[in-house]
């Protein structure tokens, strides 16, 4: 049915959240989409959204009829009610992450997907920085990829926690946080098969884990380590380092290093350090570095939406994540809490 689209994709956002707000403020100026709808089932919120500007109705039944896809964006527990409506009336999808509840429901979902022929994406905005894919191009340079290293520690204000729900069993980092991470991971080092976590709960006190260390072994071979913390203060963090965040401090610090066979990269920078000229490449000869490429600076959230909609148009994007790539990093994600839980490797 979008196949036949000319002109921008008419669109609705499901859920007038702050990313719904996002995706809704962003489609707004987009060339790309056309803002039908976004749906706000409560009026309270429904009343600010409109207030804001945007045309914030109470059901999806309410959305225009010219709708020809949707961004779901509520609560992640909805994910798949929501998914599946979008797609039953011959939308396009696009899923904030993580892309459902459980592995079960995400299996449902592209399934459904898949049966009405319908392209499903998963939110991953974060592929869709030029820096990202340049990263991955650049892998090409460094030999065979040894392993990942990788840092997100900020520290959230306290007052973040007054929330109650934030405060509860799987509303911790891990959750909340690494599955950027984990997708970002998978992009550059492929599937994950075995991994192995540890986490603190000492810097705060709360039930929920505030610090984890993570292990991870990919198909290829290569390894990675990841820690994650919302205790502790520092400038490396994907959102500090990019700057995609207007609400967290920027510092322009990498957080992850790429290490290969012949050199390695940080990341965002893209900063490479290779052998020099006709020498061996080992420990005993110094590695040159070569500054990273100037590269735009884009929204992440409207660079995806044009992507996708391309795809809703019946394109191709090999850069945005399907909805099985959002299956996938789903059950790392469970894989990382089930270690944590027993303190044992698990399989993927």
């Amino acid at each position: 049915m979008t196949g036949s689209i000319v002109g921008p994709l008419p669109l609705c956002v499901i859920g007038g959240g702050s990313i719904g707000l996002r995706h809704a403020q962003q489609a707004m100026v987009s060339e790309a989409v056309s803002l039908t709808a976004v749906v706000e089932p409560g009026p309270d919120r429904r009343a600010e959204l409109q207030a804001m500007g945007l045309p914030a109705v109470g059901t999806l039944e309410d959305a225009p009829s010219t709708t020809r896809a949707a961004v779901v964006a509520t609560p992640t527990p909805d994910h798949l009610a929501s998914g599946v409506a979008v797609i039953q009336r011959g939308w396009a999808a696009l899923v904030e992450k993580p892309i459902t509840q459980t592995i079960e429901d995400g299996t449902r979902l592209c399934e459904v997907a898949e049966a009405h022929g319908i392209p499903l994406v998963t939110g991953h905005h974060r592929r869709c920085h030029p820096f990202v894919s340049e990263a991955r191009a650049l892998q090409g340079r460094i030999g065979d990829l040894a392993g990942i290293n990788g840092m997100w520690s900020l520290r959230k204000h306290d007052t973040y926690y007054d929330v109650l729900w934030r405060r509860t069993r799987g509303s911790g980092p891990i959750l909340t946080n690494l599955s950027h991470e984990i997708d970002l991971l998978r992009f550059f080092a492929g599937e994950t098969v075995e991994v192995s976590a540890m986490t603190a709960n000492a810097r705060r006190g709360l039930e929920i884990e505030d610090t984890a260390a993570i292990t991870f072994r990919f198909a290829s071979g290569a390894l990675g380590t990841f820690m994650i913390s919302d205790a502790g203060a520092s400038p490396w963090a994907f959102e500090a380092e990019s700057g995609e965040n207007p609400a967290i401090a920027f510092s322009g610090q990498d957080a992850m290093r790429i290490v290969g066979t012949t050199g390695a990269f940080g990341f965002p920078s893209l900063e490479l350090w290779q052998g020099g000229e006709g020498a061996e490449i080992d420990w005993r000869n110094p590695l040159k570095s070569t500054p990273g490429p100037d590269l735009p600076v884009v929204d992440p959230i409207r660079e995806q939406l044009a992507r996708f909609a391309h795809v809703a148009k019946g394109g191709e994007d090999p850069l945005l994540a399907t909805g099985r790539d959002g299956l996938a990093t789903l059950a790392v994600t469970e894989a990382v809490l089930r270690s944590a839980e027993s303190g044992r490797v698990e399989k993927v």
